[in-house]
């Protein structure tokens, strides 16, 4: 399993590669060593692994790990966004 460097400051580029690409940045091998449930493996899953990693750290105190669940819920919410941009026009009856 390659070592991605979770433990390090993601930058707005990783975010923009993962726009773009429409790619999973994180391996089925990351998210099972991480034990990510499978309703959370998606697009963001690159970006919960350190999340969760930092709230196991400090014991998921609410004000710690802000910066990582910052950039996980804009991440949610862009592919939510993008969703909803291709979601097709309901049929009028």
């Amino acid at each position: 399993m390659p070592n991605r460097g979770w433990n390090t400051r993601h930058t707005a580029i990783d975010t923009m590669v993962q726009a773009t690409t429409n790619e999973r940045l994180a391996t089925q091998e990351e998210m099972e060593a991480a034990k990510l449930p499978l309703q959370y493996r998606d697009f963001c899953a690159h970006l919960l692994i350190p999340l969760n990693e930092c709230r196991r750290r400090e014991y998921y105190l609410p004000w710690k790990c802000e910066r990582e669940r910052h950039r996980y819920e804009k991440c949610q919410y862009q592919e939510y966004k993008k969703r909803l941009k291709n979601k097709p026009e309901p049929h009028e009856r």
